[in-house]
């Protein structure tokens, strides 16, 4: 039987958010490095306040009013271990992955299905890795497009800020294809669906995702890029890094990693 787990989520939308911090910006602390095993400040008391974007199914997405999702799941597990409940506010993927909105006190953390790479490593702190991925390649179903190669003179959707869109940027000279930025991955994947691209490129997940309930699009390629995707926090905070590792390594001990993994996955995840 899944485990159960008490879920208090509340999607926040960007300028109330704004509006709460900027009336309380004495009490909000971010600044100042905490160390493993030291105090951990919440950015609002007994609450522990998430950045994501949405959607991204099945990481973190909309269903019945609530924030749902595989990445969500694993914070309320950290939420659950602080005694707090966990809070999700969606913002944009630029500033999650610049570490604007860690840096700017929006949030305690970032779960956003967001790859650690040295670029981002330079303006925050990862967790340890808790999901693997590669790139793949969403295409009309049966329009014959099987790689970058067969993209020639035509366009390759991307969504802004993300790896995807890195990787397409690096190969789109050698290949011959022009790229059209999306700001979110739903747009991306509509764009594919409707014939106003010829292909897009995102994690393999996600698209797999889409797949199942658009039977006429189809994953043709992947490409192995070899992400993890890391829980961020503000660089400097020590003291919440150090929980979050301890909570996904008990978690990935105890089974309950597997549990969640199993319920959104619908599949238990391969070991390494």
């Amino acid at each position: 039987m899944a485990r159960r787990f008490t879920r208090a989520l509340t999607l926040l939308p960007a300028l109330a958010l704004a509006a709460t911090a900027a009336s309380c910006a004495e009490e909000v602390n971010t600044g100042g490095d905490s160390q493993a095993g030291g105090e951990i400040t919440l950015i609002n008391e007994g609450t522990l306040t998430t950045c994501t974007h949405l959607p991204y199914k099945p990481f973190q997405f909309t269903e019945g009013g609530k924030t749902v999702g595989f990445d969500v799941d694993l914070v309320d597990l950290v939420a659950e271990d602080l005694g707090v409940k966990q809070e999700v506010f969606d913002t944009s993927f630029e500033s999650i992955e610049s570490g604007a909105a860690l840096d700017t006190g929006q949030c305690d953390l970032a779960a956003a299905a967001m790859t650690i790479n040295d670029t981002r490593k330079k303006v925050m702190d990862f967790s340890e890795g808790y999901y693997d991925a590669n790139q793949a390649l969403l295409v009309k179903k049966g329009s014959g497009i099987t790689d970058l190669a067969d993209l020639k003179g035509k366009v390759l959707g991307v969504q802004l800020g993300t790896t995807g869109e890195e990787y397409a940027e690096a190969h789109k000279e050698e290949f011959g294809y022009t790229t059209r930025q999306f700001e979110d991955l739903a747009l991306l994947e509509t764009a594919v669906k409707t014939g106003q691209i010829t292909a897009g490129i995102n994690d393999n997940s996600v698209l797999y995702d889409f797949v199942k309930s658009n039977p006429d699009v189809e994953v043709t390629t992947e490409f192995e890029t070899g992400e993890e995707y890391g829980i961020a926090v503000r660089k400097g905070n020590g003291a919440l890094l150090a929980k979050i590792n301890e909570v996904l390594d008990a978690a990935k001990q105890d089974g309950r990693y597997d549990e969640i993994y199993e319920k959104w996955f619908g599949k238990k995840p391969e070991s390494k």
